[in-house]
């Protein structure tokens, strides 16, 4: 697998500096690969009754915080394949709890949301392993920040490694 240099501070939103400092490896490809199982590994044993669970009230259960995990990969990846290819307009934002509200992630089989997560993390995978050096240092704007297309996959990585922890802490 390619090796992507960690991003400068400079080259991710300051509002994402929350994601990407929680991933202190430097591989981040093999970083991506591991969490996968790991997400796979923890949550399946939980089962669909399990996985409804809400630590309190108005919050996400399990389902719907695998659901935003995956959601929020694929806008990711939609951004960096956008600013890699080129696309000159900013991209928009996304509002995560409408996305939720409207997803009825409950509904859906947990063995069902993490197949689909694993599908979605190996298509990651594959996209940054193969995005030569011209798409990586791309730029790109979305939701009025700028971008660095290779700061991109610290940010899906440090997203997910935020929720575990909250998974870990207060739904497990």
């Amino acid at each position: 697998m390619r090796r992507i240099p960690r991003p400068l501070a400079v080259e991710c939103p300051a509002y994402f500096g929350r994601y990407t400092s929680q991933v202190p490896e430097n591989d981040i490809l093999r970083v991506l690969v591991e969490q996968g199982a790991d997400l796979v590994a923890l949550l399946a044993p939980l089962g669909d009754d399990g996985a409804l669970h809400r630590y309190a009230p108005g919050k996400w259960s399990l389902k719907e915080m695998i659901g935003h995990i995956t959601d929020m990969e694929r806008l990711f990846v939609f951004r960096c394949l956008s600013f890699a290819r080129g696309a000159p307009d900013e991209l928009p934002g996304a509002d995560e709890d409408l996305w939720v509200e409207n997803a009825d992630f409950d509904a859906v089989p947990l063995a069902d949301l993490l197949a689909e997560a694993a599908a979605v993390r190996t298509a990651t995978v594959r996209f940054f392993n193969n995005l030569d050096d011209t798409g990586l240092a791309r730029r790109g704007r979305a939701n009025g920040m700028d971008y660095r297309v290779s700061c991109m996959p610290w940010l899906i990585a440090g997203h997910e490694r935020h929720h575990m922890n909250v998974i870990r802490e207060r739904y497990l």
